[in-house]
């Protein structure tokens, strides 16, 4: 039997025995960040997981860790009890450490040794109540197989390794695609946020309609109105040109009276 068969008959366990409990605010955290993450590679070969013993060291069922939220690029999704790197053939790609008060010392001092040593690219901590960690958000990047970290630009830190920025609102962590600048948001926030925007695309075209419906209808009534004025127009050009006639009826008549009175007068003398 070869090396490779024996130590995957090892009994890896999936606890290590030990409590593992974290505040409401913590694991909501981790929560979040990984419905982000579900949703981000939503159809895509990207595997993302949170609260999961991670084993890095083949036959040594002992070598393990326990990320609070990871992302494998290029690595099939799917449920996993465990991840085993060299069954994977990739150690995670980015890590983020939710940091508490029970977990602040492993995840400044130890978790980072191990992190840099089994190649994770980028690492980030995270302290939702900014009582362990001064700044409460920070991240490392893995440079000559040496993390160091990552200086912040206009109060942002990037993840090259997942095209994303990341900032702190008030004590929220809060993720923006570095590209297109949207905020990344869990799956159930996302589609709320995508339905209020189609009801508010529709509210904007029946809006749009309306205002082209009372625009017709004022150029419908312009037009009556210009159809009313040159009918008015021609009235009085009407009246006007009868006038005249009547006018110079009357002059003619007024006329041929004072020359008949004039034929009168010739006469009776």
């Amino acid at each position: 039997m070869s090396v490779a068969n024996i130590t995957d008959q090892i009994d890896y366990p999936e606890s290590d025995g030990k409590p593992m409990g974290e505040t409401d605010l913590h694991r909501d955290w981790m929560i979040r960040i990984l419905e982000i993450f579900r949703y981000r590679y939503r159809g895509e070969r990207v595997y993302t997981a949170s609260d999961l013993l991670l084993y890095y060291e083949e036959g040594q069922p002992t070598k393990f860790v326990v990320p609070d939220n990871f992302v494998v690029l290029d690595c099939e999704p799917g449920r996993r009890r465990i991840f085993k790197t060299w069954n994977e053939g990739k150690v995670p790609d980015v890590i983020f450490e939710v940091t508490s008060r029970g977990t602040s010392s492993v995840d400044i001092i130890d978790k980072p040794v191990l992190y840099e040593r089994i190649g994770v690219k980028e690492y980030f901590l995270y302290d939702p109540s900014s009582s362990y960690l001064e700044p409460a958000l920070q991240g490392f990047r893995l440079t000559n197989g040496v993390y160091f970290e990552i200086p912040k630009r206009n109060g942002l830190l990037t993840c090259q390794t997942l095209g994303i920025d990341l900032r702190l609102q008030g004590d929220n962590l809060v993720m923006f695609d570095a590209a297109s600048g949207e905020t990344l948001l869990p799956a159930a926030e996302a589609e709320a946020l995508l339905k209020d925007r189609e009801r508010r695309l529709k509210e904007e075209e029946r809006s749009l309609k309306e205002q082209e419906r009372s625009l017709k209808e004022q150029e419908r009534r312009l037009r009556v109105e210009q159809q009313a004025m040159v009918e008015e127009e021609r009235s009085a050009k009407e009246r006007e040109y009868n006038l005249r006639l009547a006018v110079e009826a009357e002059n003619r008549r007024l006329m041929a009276e004072i020359e008949r009175l004039k034929r009168g007068e010739s006469s009776g003398s």
